[in-house]
């Protein structure tokens, strides 16, 4: 018995023989290679050429895959894991655009423990966004795994050519196909469409129905797969939901959601998640460090660490800062002085100074603006071709001239397996930058729509409080991961007021803040980055064991502790990773 409807068109793979299911072939070898897989034909690859770049980039997207980073040896393992593949588009009662939903059934599911992980993709990122967390825990152990791209994910549809995505990956004219996303548009002038900006659902709102959908369909697929053990049920199976970011947020709001009951623990990393009662929405801070930290990084606490990754060609702060001045935002006299009154703002709005510091060597402006045109985009419920302030994506690529042209079909096909799931990326560009428009007035605008109080105003904050977190039950055994220098969702916002939260109504989340840890454990292979911070995933994968462990023990879970477990890592400072800066020869003890 399922609450959710399970969709009608389900395509199984197979994946065998050198096209496994945690890495399509790959190895942690081919994972490691940052050249993209090959295709015989760019304009046309085949579905399991998609398939093997789509696994290859979430991978090297949410992993620090580098020889000295650990994985593979300190922590982590990516086995050859045969089974097969159950794809569909699952759609919300009320929803305009879908969601892709996916589950892996590996060969040798452990019958005896019978266990399904639900997950869903970080960022905006596609269906296999997932797999370095979910995936790779739950595979080896015998565990089958159900992702959902949350109504986001990388099925963009080109208004110019009229084509968007197959269930397959592989693109079609819209009308010959079913598509991932396929948006009503009024000429082929509405460039991009991005699914997570345009599908008009703001599908932030339901990411926790997402994932419970996923969940039904991961069960039944698991009738499927394997029709000897059916019925697959919530009662007869282990159900933990795990995620991290986006992720991680779209399973704690599950879990307020999970009338039923249904999941058995649930597992969270850096959860950009969201509590009526106090934190911050992540709209609201993205759209001000886009703002202020163009300014503050000339302060004297912050200048060394942004010439740490630009060197001494640092951004021009003194321009942006002097722009801000002559709209009435900042009212120092001096560059000096401006950039240190920028600072102040931010440490006045919460930010700690790590999470500054992490932001500077991580994020850009650029970036920073792009989410908060997409977020904005997606809570103002904006059709294809309309975003905030005239905005729209366009796919735009230089010539050996330099001079811009619309990307052909060989770029279209890279978007589905390649892009993060929101522009800047793969030539898709707000049209903003073509047009020379100041960078300034854009993130001015996005920042009018987090302050103001007229009518796009208060649908975006109304938006945004559609997207808060709900109570999970009472017995639920929780544990939330996050790093303590995260510089795009600072705990201070995120988790730290969830953990509070929680606790003051009765619940007993497991809460391990980890210093030297930031959000992007991709980037650990740049040197500057890799000699200040640790990764993320061995934490969580060490959640994950302790969820595990305590199901396996049958144990009370209860944490009376007000403030989070800070766990003793130490920076590897340019040494190979050990356990020793991990701090996790064992569990921590919960």
């Amino acid at each position: 018995m399922h609450d959710y409807p399970l969709p009608g068109d389900i395509r199984e793979s197979h994946h065998r023989q050198g096209d496994d299911l945690l890495t399509a072939g790959l190895g942690l070898a081919g994972l490691r290679q940052a050249r993209k897989p090959a295709v015989d034909d760019p304009s046309r690859p085949t579905p399991r050429e998609l398939r093997r770049r789509a696994i290859h980039a979430s991978w090297r997207s949410s992993a620090d895959l580098d020889p000295d980073g650990g994985f593979g040896s300190v922590y982590g393992t990516v086995p050859d894991i045969p089974g097969r593949e159950y794809h569909a588009f699952a759609s919300l009662p009320g929803a305009r655009a879908c969601h892709r939903v996916l589950l892996q059934a590996p060969d040798h599911f452990d019958h005896k423990r019978r266990c399904l992980v639900v997950t869903a993709s970080p960022g905006s990122r596609g269906i296999y966004g997932g797999i370095a967390l979910a995936g790779a825990w739950a595979l080896p152990r015998g565990c089958a795994v159900v992702y959902t791209d949350k109504g986001a994910g990388s099925g963009y549809f080109d208004a110019k050519s009229g084509t968007g995505v197959r269930l397959d990956g592989t693109r079609a004219i819209a009308g010959e196909a079913a598509l991932e996303f396929a948006p009503t548009v009024d000429g082929t002038d509405a460039g991009i469409a991005i699914k997570h900006a345009h599908s008009g659902d703001n599908p932030e709102a339901r990411w926790g129905d997402h994932v419970l959908q996923a969940m039904d369909f991961g069960l039944a697929m698991l009738d499927r797969a394997y029709p000897d053990a059916a019925p697959f049920t919530p009662a007869n199976t282990r159900i933990i939901a795990t995620g991290l970011s986006n992720g991680a947020s779209a399973v704690l709001r599950a879990a307020g959601a999970d009338v039923r009951q249904a999941f058995d623990a649930v597992v969270a990393a850096a959860p950009n998640v969201l509590v009526a009662d106090g934190g911050r929405a992540f709209y609201d801070y993205t759209c001000e460090i886009a703002l202020w930290l163009g300014s503050a990084l000339g302060s004297p606490s912050l200048i060394e660490v942004a010439k740490a990754r630009h060197g001494n060609n640092l951004p021009d702060d003194l321009a942006w800062s002097e722009t801000l001045a002559d709209a009435g935002h900042l009212s120092s006299a001096s560059p000096e002085a401006r950039s240190q009154e920028a600072l102040e703002r931010l440490l006045a709005a919460g930010w700690p100074p790590a999470a500054l510091q992490a932001a500077l060597l991580t994020g850009d402006i650029e970036t920073w603006r792009g989410a908060g045109a997409a977020y904005a985009g997606a809570y103002l419920r904006c059709p294809a071709g309309g975003l905030p302030g005239d905005e729209r994506f366009e796919a735009l690529v230089p010539d050996a001239q330099g001079r811009l042209h619309s990307g052909g079909a060989a770029l279209r096909a890279s978007w589905w397996p390649d892009a993060p799931g929101l522009p800047p990326s793969l030539g898709v560009v707000p049209t903003s930058l073509v047009a020379g428009q100041p960078l300034i007035e854009s993130v001015l605008r996005l920042q009018a729509l987090a302050t103001g109080d007229d009518a796009d105003a208060c649908a975006l904050r109304n938006g945004i409080d559609a997207t808060a977190a709900a109570l999970p039950h009472a017995d639920l055994p929780l544990w939330i991961v996050h790093g303590e220098d995260d510089g795009l969702i600072p705990p201070a916002f995120s988790s730290l007021p969830y953990h509070a939260w929680l606790h003051a109504h009765g619940r007993h989340p497991i809460c391990w803040h980890v210093p030297h840890v930031q959000h992007f454990d991709a980037l650990l292979g740049w040197p500057a980055l890799a000699a200040r911070y640790l990764p993320l995933l061995p934490y969580a994968y060490a959640a994950l064991d302790a969820a595990w462990m305590h199901l396996e023990a049958g144990q009370t879970h209860a944490d009376d502790k007000a403030a989070p477990i800070r766990l003793p890592s130490r920076p590897r400072a340019g040494a190979p990773l050990s356990p020793t800066h991990l701090g996790l020869v064992a569990p921590p003890a919960t």
